[in-house]
């Protein structure tokens, strides 16, 4: 009997014979893959416990309300020397350091043309007063008071009391008229003008706190005052609507020189310190928030809290928790509602939040 050889109707499908070699690596891609899930799974499962234990920490911030400004500061009063015509400087009384009066003579050139002219002319009102008119004797007193004041202006004067800051002369020296040759300047007080942003106007007042930082002097805060502000606005090139304020430092250390730079704040109101912490970690039960207290012993107290909005982050504590307490998140946030203080003046709009009032300042938290 012939033994019977069945064919394959489907010459396409061929049957695959794995060799022992493939059939290991093939048990290991499964279980690579396996492993790999789990590793996902157990990941996944870890973030979620983090999540749950999750601490936060009460902490106190300052808040300010304040306007800032910046500018450069001016000494009271500045004189710049000048030579009132040209000539040789004959005397210098003074030098850089020296403390001077008003109408002292700081510098004086020769003047040897305008003196000649002088005592010709009192001679000649000599021989007029007596032989000639009254009148002719009462212009030449006139222009005596003409000659005297050419020879006043061989002088350089002091306008105020003050201090030579600079001088750049010496005896001999030839100079032209209205050459620069020294400053003298009035520290008893500085002042700079600043520009006031329209919306921040109503805030100021005469009087009003305010601190300086100069960049020269890190380390150095100067305490100065608001003197004045006009009733007008001025409209600047950028198009904005500011008020000129004037500031003021009186006795300023001498560290601080004219025109250096600063910045500064105008107190508003005192600075406020608050209590805050983040909004996750308060929570809701029966419309009252609490807070769980994380102890030294590691257990976990349950505290009634009373909070209000602070911004989008934070609650400001006002019962029921002390600055550095440990509290576990809560998994939820204050929800935004009427109580919400949004706007430049409050701390959930523009520079609010913890630590400040920022740029313009604003209203402190309820």
């Amino acid at each position: 009997m012939k033994e019977m050889k069945t064919k394959n109707k489907n010459p396409k499908i061929k049957k695959i014979k794995l060799n022992k070699t493939a059939k290991i690596i093939l048990i290991c891609v499964l279980v690579a893959i396996v492993i790999a899930a789990l590793a996902v799974g157990i990941r996944l499962g870890t973030a979620t416990k983090t999540s749950d234990l999750t601490f936060y920490t009460v902490r106190k911030e300052t808040y300010e309300n304040v306007i800032e400004i910046s500018g450069n500061i001016s000494a009271a009063e500045e004189q710049t020397l000048q030579a009132a015509g040209d000539g040789t400087v004959q005397k210098v009384y003074v030098k850089e350091g020296d403390f001077v009066k008003k109408g002292q003579i700081l510098i004086e050139l020769d003047a040897v043309e305008q003196r000649y002219a002088l005592a010709k002319h009192e001679y000649e009102m000599e021989q007029t007063k007596v032989n000639g008119s009254r009148r002719d004797y009462e212009l030449m007193e006139t222009q005596k008071q003409v000659l005297e004041q050419k020879i006043q202006d061989r002088m350089v004067i002091a306008y105020f009391d003050g201090i030579i800051v600079e001088l750049d002369v010496s005896e001999g020296d030839v100079v032209e008229a209205k050459d620069e040759v020294g400053t003298i300047i009035n520290r008893d007080y500085m002042s700079a003008e600043v520009e006031i942003v329209e919306n921040d106007v109503y805030k100021l007042k005469i009087g009003q706190k305010v601190n300086f930082t100069f960049p020269a002097y890190s380390n150095l805060e100067v305490t100065g005052y608001v003197e004045s502000f006009p009733a007008v606005g001025r409209i600047t090139s950028r198009g904005a609507t500011v008020v000129d304020a004037t500031v003021r430092i009186d006795n300023p250390p001498d560290e601080i020189l004219p025109n250096y730079s600063f910045t500064g704040k105008i107190e508003i109101t005192e600075p406020q310190e608050l209590l805050v912490v983040e909004r996750s970690a308060i929570g809701y039960k029966g419309g009252k928030a609490f807070a769980e207290k994380v102890l030294d012993n590691n257990e976990v107290e349950r505290v009634d809290v009373k909070v209000v909005p602070y911004d989008d982050t934070y609650v400001k504590v006002l019962e029921g928790l002390e600055e550095n307490d440990v509290l576990r998140n809560q998994g939820t946030g204050l929800k935004s509602g009427k109580n919400r203080m949004k706007g430049k003046d409050g701390p959930g709009g523009p520079g609010g939040g913890p630590g400040g009032g920022g740029p313009g300042g604003g209203m402190p938290p309820a």
